[in-house]
């Protein structure tokens, strides 16, 4: 069956999508579009938190987001890879089901290695869905090929470079909100687990100085920054800012 949806957007952990590009995910819903979510792993080597906990989070953080859906593939936190046929093949059927004309994912580059992994593994997947001679079945359904028109891949840890940027000016109270679900991973002052470079005030002050770092860019109070797997193409100037 297919769920057609018009943005996938994927992390390979519980709170990557939320940090990388929930503004944008807000933006492009309230503009109507369509927008699911694919949680790799459940973040289970994470210093702080458990699983489960991690998952409460997750939805917490989707309805905030408004996502269609969000699910997690249960890939094997730490040791994912770009070439694991398994986890390619689960991905397909996904991008298949929801054929997505943009996909949404980790950074190209990043502090930590699950990051940049994920990121290759999804831009093979979505290679490989286009290929009909790569055959799926999804709930006992033989799936047809679907290649996404865009894989972009949002900022996180490492001040990479974008390709564009997205003004979420009007967004990131919501944005704010949605990484701030995860309280077992960030500030909390009423925790006593154990401090994380993620669980300081500075780095949940962080999130909104990255944010008003690229919107200086482009003379807005706060942006999203991307890179893309291809040439971005516009259909006239207008579209620029």
């Amino acid at each position: 069956m297919i769920n057609k949806i018009d943005i996938l957007a994927i992390g390979v952990h519980p709170d990557d999508i939320e940090l990388g590009c929930a503004g944008t995910i807000v933006k492009h819903i309230g503009l109507g579009f369509s927008v699911g979510a694919l949680d790799l792993t459940q973040g289970e080597l994470g210093t702080r938190g458990t699983p489960e906990l991690r998952l409460q989070e997750a939805v917490a953080a989707a309805v905030i987001m408004d996502l269609k859906f969000r699910e997690n593939l249960n890939f094997e936190d730490g040791f994912v890879s770009a070439d694991n046929k398994e986890y390619q093949m689960e991905l397909i059927k996904r991008i298949r089901k929801y054929q997505p004309k943009i996909v949404l994912c980790n950074a190209i580059r990043d502090r930590h290695p699950d990051h940049s992994r994920a990121s290759s593994l999804v831009s093979n997947a979505c290679f490989l869905a286009g290929l009909p001679k790569v055959k799926t079945v999804y709930q006992d359904e033989e799936q047809v090929a679907w290649r996404p028109k865009q894989v972009l891949h949002y900022i996180q840890w490492n001040p990479i470079k974008p390709d564009f940027v997205i003004d979420i000016s009007k967004q990131i109270e919501t944005k704010v909100l949605a990484v701030k679900a995860y309280k077992s991973q960030f500030f909390n002052s009423n925790s006593d687990e154990k401090t994380t470079p993620i669980s300081s005030q500075q780095f949940i002050d962080s999130v909104s100085n990255r944010a008003s770092d690229l919107g200086m860019l482009i003379d807005v109070d706060f942006a999203e920054g991307f890179t893309s797997d291809k040439l971005i193409g516009l259909d006239n100037l207008d579209s620029l800012l």
